[in-house]
């Protein structure tokens, strides 16, 4: 059996080093802090020195070269394969989202973490191999092969867009949090600081300047995930193995959780404010009276403060009220309706953290059990869907190393998702134990800092100055950024977890721009329009559409239209819908044909899209609409089916697919080309 190659053994080398001199970097950063370098410096620092770093690695892999561009010279060994699909996979979802995930929802959480590492199972077993054996650049360019010509293309080409896209969304969102967080901006502008960064990795040299890139932003992100909680580990346990020790802060976070629930002042905390919920829904009931009576009210109090020279503070916050209140009945219903369901949230006691689907009936457990299956579902199936993902296995040499690179992508992938559950214990632990319970007037300074982001907001209801749990609502995405803070690490700790969730967000945001733009310019244009274009006008009109798009995707990043999770599992089920009928089936079944294909992967994510958003609040859509119950973000539980079903009975009842066709079936499925093969694909494209 033959060693590494050369160009192995050299990238080994290079990236050896490049881990040594960022950990000696992190300690001169440490150094720093405690000769005294503050905290803006520090967090300067940390983000714009590891955005130089993707640069440059982006400017020294630019490339004119095709297939440099599409699919990194097709020359990636299975193990940096593994570590970019890792970096590529674990996005701000992953990084960011899965610990504050797990904090709120502790057991359900692990669906996640079920869905994600079944999926690559799926990637391994079922389209890998097949895919990089096919040989193309994109996975438009397989549906257009295998399902003849162009019309399946273009609606694969739609499908991946509008996956990726929402995806897209979900890691700009991070970028723009991190930054803004850290380099004290303005969210909007933190976007965009970041999006130079993303761009300037992808702009230049393709899917090759994305390969090295995301190999140098795992390094960076697994240091960042890991070293953390290993420090909080020590602390708490003085034991540093995370995965192992917070089993036993498990236990004690149970009692903890116990006393919670059953104390006097969380109990009355709850009850005021199940009462602003059902004075809110009094509200909407009586619009648009009610709207009028809460402007009159707020204008005679403002008057009375005045004429009694009332302290400044009062009248700043009464004009404040009467300033946000709403200017018409439609707009209180949306605004009252939103403030009453958040009052329902906290007037609810939080779940218990190794609970399994928790719920006050039997009804309401089992409809937590079908939530819970059904997310495992859509995850895994999107997984083994996602574009991005499985474009990078077009990059291995060969059919062989595509399978070892999926193995390596998972180990690598099991690094963090074994360490997540960790996270979500002991910042739990921190936050009740130290932070609950605790004088408003004397809570520490990343309640502030965050709070001035909008991912922390605390209010003392019933007056007591003392912080209830209740009383504080933490955003699912602060809880790995400000787990640091919480437990009263060194902020060079915290600008290195930021650095690390500017990693995954860089990282998947780089390879999900390629998939858009490599659709657009190479299956649309190329394909479709323009196939005499030359090779010069291809790159051009990709990196274009690059520029286009992030753009685009930024704006849509700005109206911060859920959490990251939350829009990571669209993208997921979106996916799922579109692809993974059509993938399998055109791998596994030789009478798969075009119509079926084409109305399978149209009617699939019709269904999905279409539950989204009839049940999502942002779209105006409403749970009552449910079926089953099912959570918008699973809403791919329902066109996956329908997508298999609706390709098996169309290509029943139409003709079969050409002779051409089946044989490029049988030359995927199998090592060696039938010898009744054309020939039109061969392993070399």
């Amino acid at each position: 059996m033959s060693g590494p190659s050369p160009f192995a053994r050299r990238l080994r080398r290079y990236y050896l080093w490049y881990t040594i001199s960022f950990i000696c970097f992190v300690g001169l950063l440490a150094i720093g802090e405690k000769m005294g370098m503050s905290q803006g410096v520090i967090g300067h620092v940390f983000l714009f020195a590891t955005i130089a770093i993707y640069a440059g690695i982006g400017v020294m892999s630019r490339t004119a070269d095709v297939t440099e561009y599409y699919v990194a010279g097709r020359r990636v060994p299975a193990m940096f394969n593994g570590m970019a699909t890792a970096a590529d996979w674990m996005s701000a979802a992953s990084y960011i989202g899965l610990a504050g995930t797990l904090y709120f929802t502790g057991f359900e959480g692990l669906a996640f973490v079920t869905g994600w590492t079944g999926g690559f199972v799926l990637v391994a077993l079922l389209l890998a191999p097949y895919l990089r054996k096919f040989g193309q650049y994109t996975i438009p360019d397989f549906l257009g092969a295998r399902y003849q010509g162009n019309v399946a293309r273009v609606v694969g080409l739609i499908a991946a867009v509008i996956a990726s896209f929402v995806y897209l969304v979900a890691q700009i969102y991070g970028v723009g949090l991190i930054t803004s967080r850290f380099v004290s901006v303005e969210f909007e502008i933190g976007l965009f600081i970041g999006l130079a960064g993303i761009l300037v990795c992808s702009f230049l040299g393709g899917m090759r300047a994305v390969t090295w890139t995301q190999v140098a932003q795992y390094v960076i992100l697994i240091v960042a995930y890991l070293v953390p909680v290993t420090i909080l580990s020590y602390k708490v346990t003085g034991v540093p193995v995370a995965p192992v020790m917070y089993g036993t802060v498990l236990g004690k976070l149970s009692e903890k959780e116990s006393e919670l629930l059953t104390d006097s002042a969380e109990v009355a905390v709850r009850k005021q404010f199940a009462k602003r919920a059902d004075d809110y829904e009094a509200k909407i009931a009586y619009l648009p009276d009610s709207l009028d009576a809460e402007r009159r009210e707020l204008i005679e109090r403002l008057n009375q403060l005045r004429l009694n020279n009332a302290p400044a503070r009062d009248i700043a916050h009464t004009e404040r009220a009467l300033r946000d209140l709403p200017r018409t009945p439609d707009q209180a219903r949306v605004q009252w309706e939103r403030a009453r369901v958040e009052a329902i949230e906290r007037s609810r006691p939080p779940p218990r953290h190794a609970q399994a689907h928790p719920g006050d009936t039997p009804e309401q457990r089992q409809v937590a059990r079908n939530n819970f299956l059904a997310l495992v579902f859509v995850l895994m199936v999107g997984t083994a869907a996602l574009p991005h993902v499985l474009m990078r296995y077009y990059t291995t040499p060969g059919v062989v190393e595509a399978r070892k690179s999926v193995f390596w992508a998972l180990f690598f992938i099991f690094l963090l998702y074994v360490t997540a559950p960790a996270y979500a214990v002991f910042a739990k632990w921190e936050v009740y134990n130290n932070l609950i319970g605790t004088s408003i007037s004397m809570l520490p300074n990343w309640l502030v800092s965050w709070g001035k982001v909008g991912m922390v907001n605390i209010e003392d209801i019933n007056g007591d100055g003392i912080l209830q749990l209740a009383e504080l609502s933490l955003n699912t995405d602060v809880i790995l950024l400000a787990t640091p803070e919480i437990a009263g690490l060194p902020y060079v700790i915290s600008g290195l977890v930021a650095a690390g969730g500017l990693a995954a967000a860089l990282s998947t945001a780089d390879g999900l721009l390629l998939t858009i733009s490599n659709a657009l310019s190479h299956d649309l244009y190329y394909k479709v329009i323009n196939p005499n274009a030359s090779t010069q006008r291809r790159l051009v009109i990709s990196k274009s559409q690059l520029l286009v798009v992030a753009v685009v995707a930024a704006w849509v990043a700005s109206l911060r239209p859920d959490n990251i999770l939350f829009m990571v599992g669209l993208a997921f089920s979106i996916a799922a819908a579109a692809f993974f009928p059509a993938l399998v089936l055109g791998i596994f079944w030789k009478r798969a044909n075009r119509p079926g294909a084409v109305a399978g992967m149209l009617a699939g994510p019709a269904v999905t899209l279409y539950y989204f958003v009839s049940t999502h609040a942002f779209f105006g859509g409403s749970m009552e609409n449910a079926w089953f119950d099912i959570s918008p973000i699973s809403s791919g539980v329902f066109g996956v089916p329908l997508g298999f079903l609706t390709i098996v009975v169309v290509s029943l009842l139409t003709p079969p697919p050409p002779p051409e066709v089946r044989a490029l079936v049988d030359y995927v499925r199998y090592p060696r080309l039938p010898a009744d093969d054309p020939g039109i694909f061969t392993e070399s494209k």
